[in-house]
């Protein structure tokens, strides 16, 4: 038995509500994007810049 077919408009709009709240307090749970796919990459625009920033850490600077 499905309880969401058995619920009537007023709980549905009751859970909205509450989802509404809840969403408003702590946000949302999962981002839309996630950390490798947005764009905070800050260049210097020198063209080495991506050597510079993937260079092994056992290489002297």
């Amino acid at each position: 038995m499905n309880e969401k077919k058995q619920r009537n408009p007023q709980d549905r709009r009751e859970n909205s509500r509450r989802r509404k709240t809840l969403d408003a307090v702590f946000g949302d749970v999962l981002p839309t994007t996630t950390r490798d796919e947005r764009d905070t990459y800050s260049s210097t625009g020198l063209p080495d810049d991506w050597y510079r920033e993937n260079r092994p850490p056992h290489h002297d600077r």
